[in-house]
């Protein structure tokens, strides 16, 4: 093990190496074989497997998991999907381009752009002019095969609930600095909420939103905007760094629950 790894990475290793379980790590990290007897699991990314095909391709998916959520009825943050029109026509259309201007001159706040896939808020551009938009849209499409638009809200809290089968192991919020985002990658920082009415809310919201498109293990964000909860995202991998910088046992901890499921199953 390297300091250079990450937090995942080692909370696996530490698991691993307290149930007798060999581990070989390839990719940078990035795949890890996990291997007890004949039993053998994988995790990929910041994915151990737990989720279903279904509901790991729709929390990775934002637009999908804005659709999943209000057809159940679970408030969320609107994302409005757009292909790359290097698709071509035949797929993306012709109107893709006014549509978005269409968004745009309905929310004289403006729009926020943002790949369709992706963490970590990573290539997310704040719009408020047409030029902007297109910069945005440019650069987005540039390394991605959709984007979405969502409506820019004043998003006055955010929590973020790391929720396994239902029970909150982790909830924090994102306090964040100069930086108008709440990404922990953008220099928020991250504070555990003690047990009070905030926290039971978020808690709540966030389960409504897991058992809405079925998943297992998550970390999903809620953001109070003009006084109510509404979801923003669903993350089927759990990424713990910046909070186990501060919290290094409650993370393992947590990671620890979740490699039971993989290997015990209870």
């Amino acid at each position: 093990m390297t300091s250079s790894e990450r937090i995942f990475v080692q909370a696996i290793r530490h698991y691993a190496a307290r149930h007798g379980i060999d581990v070989d790590v390839r990719a940078g990290g990035w795949l890890i074989t996990m291997r007890r007897r004949e039993i053998r699991r994988f995790a990929f990314g910041y994915d151990i497997g737990l989720n279903s095909a279904i509901a790991h391709r729709l929390a990775n998916d934002k637009s999908a998991t804005a659709e999943a959520l209000s057809l159940a009825g679970v408030p969320c943050i609107p994302h409005r999907l757009f292909l790359n029109p290097k698709l071509g026509q035949n797929i993306v259309g012709d109107d893709w381009r006014a549509a978005m201007l269409r968004l745009l001159h309905a929310d004289p706040q403006g729009v926020v752009v943002k790949p369709n896939e992706g963490t970590s808020g990573r290539s997310v551009f704040k719009v408020t002019t047409k030029a902007e938009l297109d910069h945005a849209v440019d650069e987005v499409f540039s390394m991605s095969t959709g984007l979405v638009i969502s409506p820019y809200v004043a998003i006055t809290d955010e929590v973020r609930v790391i929720l396994l089968d239902d029970a909150p192991l982790i909830v924090y919020s994102k306090q964040r600095g100069s930086d108008w985002r709440h990404n922990l990658d953008a220099g928020a920082k991250p504070v555990l909420l003690e047990d009070g009415e905030i926290r039971a809310a978020c808690v709540k919201l966030a389960i409504d939103a897991a058992s809405a498109i079925g998943i297992a293990f998550a970390s999903i964000d809620v953001v109070r905007v003009d006084g109510e909860w509404r979801v923003l995202e669903i993350n089927s991998g759990v990424m713990m760094e910046a909070l186990g910088k501060l919290h290094p046992e409650l993370v393992q901890a947590a990671y620890d629950a979740a490699m039971d499921l993989v290997f015990e199953g209870n």
